[in-house]
């Protein structure tokens, strides 16, 4: 996906003038965004990466990327999220290359429902489509299920009906089964949120699944 994703979204962010840090240990410029992430703050490492990247991301790529190289796994991960709440997309983006270039990354639905939602708030439907062509059914059967539904949860937001019928296409080719409380709700989500945007088919097939399963287990539980 990386490479797709840069062919269509280049670097063109407005200048920002850096920032110091502060004893309260907070990222970017002050304002009245309040805490991180409830309360939380960043390390002093992945605050001077952001501040670098806002600096330096125009001007010298090779200090991004060295930047980025420096990173240990909670840094990255922390980079990306705080980029992504100052709506710098494209620096986000880079930092979610980079992350999935590590030798740890393990497929992360989060991240892109993250993406999808910021894609979303800027218009770019089709980049959300694309982005979603990156992810592979064995993203799905590896990922658990708080990043399946946040994921369909972020393209259904987005009026994604395409994407998300996707989605669970990936989801049954991994042998996804609405067999749990847990899958049941996802299933549900999928239905009325797919039903919503015109899948009425798809809906229809996601329901009877749900039925199906329920009625083999609840068969099961009377024999």
């Amino acid at each position: 996906m990386a490479s797709s994703l840069r062919l269509y979204l280049p670097l063109h962010l407005p200048h920002h003038n850096p920032t110091a840090v502060n004893s309260t240990i907070r990222c970017g410029p002050r304002s009245n965004r309040g805490p991180l992430h409830k309360g939380r703050t960043l390390s002093i490492e992945a605050i001077q990466a952001v501040q670098s990247l806002k600096r330096s991301h125009r001007s010298d790529p090779t200090t991004v990327s060295k930047t980025l190289s420096r990173l240990v796994k909670s840094d990255l991960i922390a980079a990306f999220n705080e980029l992504l709440r100052q709506h710098h997309f494209d620096l986000s983006l880079t930092v979610f290359n980079s992350i999935k270039s590590e030798h740890w990354y393990k497929p992360d639905l989060t991240l892109y429902a993250k993406l999808t939602t910021e894609m979303a708030s800027k218009g770019m439907a089709d980049e959300i489509d694309r982005l979603i062509d990156d992810v592979e059914v064995a993203d799905m059967v590896s990922a658990d299920g708080k990043g399946v539904v946040t994921l369909i949860k972020a393209l259904l937001a987005a009026d994604r009906a395409d994407a998300t019928v996707r989605v669970y296409e990936m989801m049954k080719s991994g042998g996804w089964r609405f067999d749990s409380v847990k899958d049941e709700y996802v299933g549900k989500v999928l239905s009325r949120g797919l039903r919503r945007l015109g899948k009425k088919e798809v809906a229809d097939e996601i329901d009877f699944e749900i039925g199906r399963v329920s009625g083999g287990v609840l068969d099961k539980t009377a024999g």
